[in-house]
């Protein structure tokens, strides 16, 4: 197996997008899936001992190369989930108006994206995952044909 390539965030650009300091140079190209890993790690003891077993990268979020340039790559978080904006698809009412529950579903794509507390482009919405300058990034190895490549979210995944 090659060896996986990585970098740093070097730049968030906005909610959904940021820059990654390694470029075609580096062998990154165009539809490459990275994961932004936490600094730190999580350190794993042994239950019965306390004895520090060593530690495991912690990933925070997946980006998706969308351009390159000799040596940065800018990336975009990929995942996502549908949610239902429109009437009442479970059929339960609650404490929606009773007009807005008659209403078919509208169903919204929406996209993961980045937390930070850096200056970025624009507003950051969510409180996912901090995602900051500095944190490094790695390279995720492609998926076997037979596994799905919906895009999708897993909604138990932790940022």
């Amino acid at each position: 197996m090659p060896d996986l390539i990585a970098g740093k965030v070097a730049k968030v650009l906005n909610s959904r997008e940021l820059v990654i300091n390694v470029g075609s140079l580096g062998g990154v190209e165009v539809g490459m899936v990275f994961e932004v890993l936490d600094k730190k790690g999580e350190n794993i003891t042994d239950p019965d001992t306390g004895e520090l077993l060593g530690s495991i990268d912690r990933p925070k979020v997946k980006v998706k190369v969308t351009r390159t340039e000799e040596r940065l790559s800018v990336a975009s978080t990929y995942e996502s989930h549908q949610i239902n904006m429109g009437g009442n698809a479970s059929g339960l009412f609650g404490l929606e108006s009773f007009s807005k529950q008659l209403l078919p579903p509208k169903w919204v794509t929406k996209y993961q994206t980045l937390k930070t507390n850096e200056k970025t482009w624009e507003d950051v919405n969510e409180d996912e995952c901090y995602v900051k300058t500095g944190d490094p990034v790695r390279q995720l190895v492609s998926r076997s044909p037979s596994e799905k490549e919906d895009g999708g979210a897993n909604p138990d995944a932790e940022h």
